[in-house]
């Protein structure tokens, strides 16, 4: 494996840094995020799941949150997210969602597991019919809704996204 550029180590060693930090303050998980677009740093962030009782608050969540806000857009064209470990499935969707150009990762998922942030329940779960998941879901009022999807389809103003 090649060595990384520098201010791609650069940008990777200050969310390592703002990681260990969050740990040390004990304000939640060990995880960070930095979103960079053109070498300068849009938004950083830690996880603070444990602190602010979201459950949603991991680090790439809440600094893609904060990118978005500051560039006045959803999506995070020409951005790179550095995240301290390779992202679990909600943070995953978040930056599909989101459009990055690319995002970097230290720690792997099977490192983060090892320290008791395992994911794989989820993943197996995304696999299973949606009945025979863990967590009961049951369809309900689906004529109802889509309803609603066809206003969306016929709305000649809509952003799409």
């Amino acid at each position: 494996m090649q060595d990384p550029k520098p201010d791609v180590a650069r940008f990777m060693a200050h969310a390592i840094e703002l990681a260990l930090g969050n740990v040390r303050s004990g304000k939640g998980g060990p995880f960070a995020a930095v979103v960079v677009r053109a070498g300068e740093v849009l938004a950083e962030a830690t996880n603070v799941v444990t602190s602010t009782n979201d459950p949603t608050a991991h680090a790439e969540i809440v600094a893609i949150r904060e990118a978005c806000r500051k560039l006045g857009t959803f999506e995070l064209n020409n951005c790179e997210i550095y995240a301290t470990c390779e992202p679990c499935p909600m943070c995953l969707g978040a930056i599909y969602w989101a459009r990055p150009a690319r995002i970097y990762f230290a720690a792997t998922s099977a490192d983060a597991a090892k320290i008791g942030f395992d994911d794989s329940l989820i993943y197996d779960q995304l696999k299973k019919n949606v009945r025979a998941r863990k967590i009961p879901m049951m369809a309900l009022m689906r004529e109802d809704a889509l309803k609603v999807f066809r206003a969306w389809e016929a709305k000649p103003d809509k952003v799409r996204y």
